[in-house]
């Protein structure tokens, strides 16, 4: 190596540390690939998709897939495929590459390895399963709010939760995964406490209001790192492309909508009205679970998001949605509405839950209301839900590992779905 190549060398990674400091950032991108993350596709039996980070200095990069085998030598039968790249500045951030692939013709119920790089400068080779087939048995993690001391307090959310269910089809996240959209350290955070369960588990994430933020031009927009370092599927309205989308698994269709530009605008929240209209009329699957961050009934009697409840309310009770996930207020709660809420109709069928699992909380105007069958305060939590044939078990852990609450839902011919409630015996509500 020339010696003047050397020396720069030796100077860069030296000073490293110290840049790191003056800048506030301890999340540099380097050589070797960081942040690496799958995510859901409309079909992940058959297809997956996978993001990572580089430095500027990398313009390219490339991703290797393989059938995993206990035989270190089936590297050698490696598919290399380039990626997608594009160098992301914003403000003073650290100027990085965002590289993504999305791997194809896979078969399903299948684990795969690959690794992510370039050169010398390669990924360990991770694991992942591929989605089975209609009707097959599995589970998936649902997380509410993060957004706040992520690496400290959120880590450990994540790593219980990837002990309870470590074969999920995919994670679900409720909105609000950062605080301030568009600060680095902050994403570089999500992605240090997630680790390598990120790599492993397939994304679903839907954006909360902290994900937005609004451009010198005013137009509020989601965070300049959400496209970038997500490969989500663009099958929903244009303007909110991969963050209204779908996709289904296994005989189940999750839905992502951008409830934050529902409260902000009246062109996408139109979009959405009639595309959620569209893909809930056209469902080939058993059971359909919805997502998205405000609630649309809030467990604080301070907020009242009336125009997701007026405008997609009416389409999950006319196409029985069977659960609905949400998160922004910072506390939990769970149970069936009537249709009309606050009157004298039936049961909807429809199971809505809020829920958290970062450390911020409230307690401020939080009540006991009629909807609620279960709630918490001051909790941190994750969801475990088995979908299996005629039946859906949900099962809500705190941080610390322990059944807060459960119940299932059973598919009734005709009938809107049964609740069975398996609260376990003893736990009393966290108030």
């Amino acid at each position: 190596m020339p010696v003047k190549i050397f020396i720069f060398l030796f100077f860069l990674l030296g000073y490293m540390p110290l840049y790191a400091q003056i800048t506030g950032n301890p999340y540099l991108p380097g050589s070797f690939p960081d942040r690496i993350i799958l995510n859901i596709t409309q079909d992940p039996s058959i297809s997956m998709a996978a993001n990572w980070r580089t430095q500027e200095s990398v313009s390219e990069s490339f991703a290797e897939i393989v059938l995993a085998d206990a035989d270190p030598r089936f590297v050698d039968k490696a598919k290399k495929i380039k990626a997608i790249s594009q160098k992301l500045q914003f403000e003073d951030t650290p100027t990085a590459v965002y590289h993504s692939v999305i791997f194809e013709n896979l078969t399903p119920n299948t684990k795969y390895a690959y690794r992510v790089g370039q050169g010398e400068h390669w990924s360990e080779w991770i694991h992942f399963n591929t989605a089975g087939k209609v009707g097959e048995k599995f589970s998936f993690i649902y997380y509410g709010d993060v957004q706040t001391n992520i690496r400290s307090l959120w880590s450990r959310v994540a790593r219980e939760a990837y002990g309870k269910a470590p074969d999920a089809r995919l994670m679900m996240y409720a909105g609000d995964l950062i605080n301030k959209a568009n600060r680095d350290i902050e994403w570089g955070d999500w992605f240090q406490a997630g680790g390598f369960i990120h790599s492993m588990v397939p994304g679903f994430p839907t954006p909360g209001n902290h994900d937005h933020f609004d451009t010198p031009e005013g137009v509020n927009t989601t965070s300049v790192f959400w496209r970038p370092q997500f490969t989500l599927p663009e099958n929903g309205p244009k303007g909110l492309e991969e963050t209204c989308y779908y996709a289904d698994v296994q005989g189940t269709r999750f839905i992502s909508l951008n409830s934050d530009q529902v409260e902000v605008s009246d062109q996408y929240l139109e979009k959405q009205r009639v595309w959620m209209e569209d893909i809930l009329k056209n469902n080939p699957n058993k059971w359909t679970v919805v997502t998205f961050h405000h609630p649309i009934f809030s467990p604080k009697s301070t907020r009242d998001n009336k125009r997701m409840r007026e405008n997609f309310k009416p389409l999950f009770d006319k196409y029985k949605v069977d659960l609905v996930l949400q998160g922004h207020d910072h506390t939990y709660a769970r149970g069936m509405a009537k249709i009309p809420m606050n009157e004298k109709g039936a049961v909807s069928g429809t199971m809505y839950v809020v829920s958290v699992s970062g450390p911020k909380m409230t307690d401020s105007n939080v009540e006991r209301r009629d909807w609620m069958d279960r709630s918490a305060l001051y909790t941190q939590l994750f969801h475990v839900v088995t979908i299996d044939h005629d039946r859906l078990m949900f099962d809500t852990f705190t941080a610390t590992g322990e059944l807060y609450d459960a119940f299932d839902l059973i598919k009734q011919k005709g009938k809107i779905n049964k609740i069975i409630d398996r609260i376990p015996a003893g736990v009393k509500e966290r108030r």
